[in-house]
């Protein structure tokens, strides 16, 4: 199975990329720029000591079976319209959060569909969305040295597809899945980012992730 982190040289790409190429996957890492891809998948094989490719967000998707989409939020619509055709019949997870930082405070800020999920689901109507790694601390999981012991919650409407996204999930060391239920849950996974990153900031808590005992 060969994994695509689109736009995956920020930190949760990096970690997710890493983790996922020590779990055995193949793994590709996709950017605008192809230059910038191959230099980040270098970085990350050096890191691990296996063998991570850098392509094209185009490239990548093509020959990837899972694509995870590690972009900024306000450019996941125009992203996934201009690609539609390529996201066919494929697997995509969105681990996006729509927020805004007002007054120093993170706030949700979910489209008319209920979920930003949700909103990619209404646009890739022939691929399988499944959301999933919204509330994983970036900056922590990206050191690969860093132990992590997370829980990741996973929804989706199409359940073969939430399960292979389960089955990775739970095939990266310190990440457990936890089945999320159908799509429209994703409201409530993604408003939790935020929450979490305001009680981090408030608490003087150390980038908190979400484990539930």
């Amino acid at each position: 199975m060969i994994i695509a982190l689109l736009g995956g040289t920020g930190n949760l790409g990096k970690g997710l990329a890493i983790r996922f190429a020590i779990a055995g996957y193949d793994v590709v890492v996709g950017s605008r720029d192809s230059k910038k891809a191959e230099e980040k998948a270098l970085e990350y094989s050096g890191i691990c000591g296996l063998k991570i490719k850098g392509l094209n967000n185009v490239d990548a998707l093509k020959i990837c079976d899972v694509a995870i989409l590690t972009i900024p939020w306000k450019q996941v619509t125009d992203f996934i319209v201009q690609l539609k055709d390529l996201f066919k019949n494929k697997i995509v997870v969105s681990p996006v959060v729509p927020m805004e930082r007002i007054n120093g405070v993170f706030v949700y800020t979910p489209p008319p569909e209920g979920s930003m999920a949700e909103k990619i689901a209404s646009i890739l109507k022939d691929s399988s969305v499944v959301s999933a790694y919204h509330n994983i601390p970036a900056k922590r999981f990206a050191k690969i040295d860093e132990k992590v012991d997370f829980d990741v919650i996973v929804c989706g409407d199409d359940i073969e597809a939430k399960n292979i996204v389960i089955d990775i999930t739970n095939d990266v060391d310190g990440l457990r899945a936890l089945d999320g239920g159908e799509l429209s849950n994703s409201r409530v996974v993604e408003s939790l980012t935020p929450f979490i990153i305001n009680l981090s900031l408030k608490n003087k808590i150390r980038e908190a992730g979400l484990k539930l005992v």
